[in-house]
């Protein structure tokens, strides 16, 4: 169920600029989701469903997995925001969050420009919702008002 929403939450974000940026996103949170030294196996299969709608095939996806991570480029404001959402959703797949994810997510977020207040209100709020899915408008809407 948590995959199914999860995987929905994501499709909203599919729309990439090439096939490398892709591959560069999807390595990212590989090794975001390698953070506590393994990948579970619910965040596997939100990888794999996550690679698979962005065009990854499966030899792809695997070779992935044994490379060393490469930081996107994320150009926009929106990107950035768009992917600090695809790795909060990543963080909760599991159903667990632990404090050396939520710090990792929250640097990776200011390394990403995002307001560290906008940042900080999304971790808090995401306890509010079903399985911690934090909609992308209620997001959207936290930087705004970050930017206002």
């Amino acid at each position: 169920m948590v995959l199914e929403l999860s995987i929905k939450a994501f499709q909203l974000y599919l729309i990439m600029d090439s096939y490398q940026e892709k591959l560069n996103i999807l390595s990212e949170m590989i090794a975001f989701a390698r953070v506590d030294q393994s990948i579970k196996q619910s965040e596997y299969q939100f990888l794999v469903k996550v690679a698979s709608n962005l065009g990854i095939d499966k030899t792809t996806f695997d070779e992935l997995l044994k490379k060393k991570t490469t930081k996107p480029t994320l150009k926009s404001q929106a990107e950035r925001i768009v992917q600090f959402h695809r790795l909060l959703l990543l963080m909760n797949i599991d159903e667990e969050q632990h404090e050396k994810e939520i710090s990792l997510l929250h640097t990776m977020g200011l390394k990403m420009g995002l307001p560290p207040n906008g940042i900080s209100q999304v971790l808090k709020v995401m306890h509010k919702y079903p399985n911690k899915i934090v909609p992308p408008e209620v997001l959207i809407n936290i930087f705004k008002t970050q930017y206002n």
